[in-house]
């Protein structure tokens, strides 16, 4: 059985103020996560083109003027398939340390947060119908910021729940008041 993978020693950089090193996280999401990112993609997106080439087989006056939105949401779709999913694996990172959580996302716009510990809030392991699917879960960690919680999309089950239940049990013992 594979255990949360946590790190208790971070690495060179001088820790900040509140004992948080500034860097990026270590450890990957699952590669099930690409698939996760495909079935998505083809629900939303190849729902939308789906309609489109049904529309435009089915209605005459439309044909003319459905084609070019049809080419465009086909080549998103591609894109969102073939590129998307890919890229994503290679940037969603995550880590948790005794000092702060750690996580970097996106694909277009990449995003990069470090949470300290003493300041979250709530900690929640979410599953939605397609995550349970493939066994996959998303960490969601609340803390003080008006940027909102921090979401790591991706994880295992069974890690997304212990990462959980551990920076509960960390996030209480940390002195701090979570403002």
């Amino acid at each position: 059985m594979e255990t949360l993978p946590v790190t208790q020693s971070p690495p060179d950089p001088e820790p900040g103020p509140d004992g948080v090193r500034v860097r990026l996280p270590r450890l990957r999401v699952e590669r099930r996560a690409m698939l996760w990112w495909v079935l998505r993609a083809l629900l939303q997106w190849g729902l939308l083109l789906a309609a489109l080439v049904v529309a435009r087989s089915l209605w005459e006056p439309a044909r003319v003027w459905l084609l070019a939105p049809a080419i465009a949401v086909a080549a998103i779709v591609a894109v969102k398939l073939a590129v998307e999913p890919w890229w994503r694996y290679h940037v969603h990172r995550w880590e948790i340390t005794e000092q702060a959580t750690y996580a970097a996302s996106g694909w277009l716009v990449r995003e990069w947060r470090v949470a300290p510990t003493s300041r979250i809030q709530t900690v929640d392991a979410v599953r939605g119908p397609l995550e349970q699917l493939l066994g996959l879960s998303t960490l969601r960690v609340t803390t003080a910021s008006s940027s909102g919680a921090i979401t790591v999309q991706g994880l295992d089950r069974r890690i997304a729940e212990e990462a959980a239940t551990r920076l509960a049990a960390v996030a209480e013992l940390v002195e701090g008041d979570a403002t």
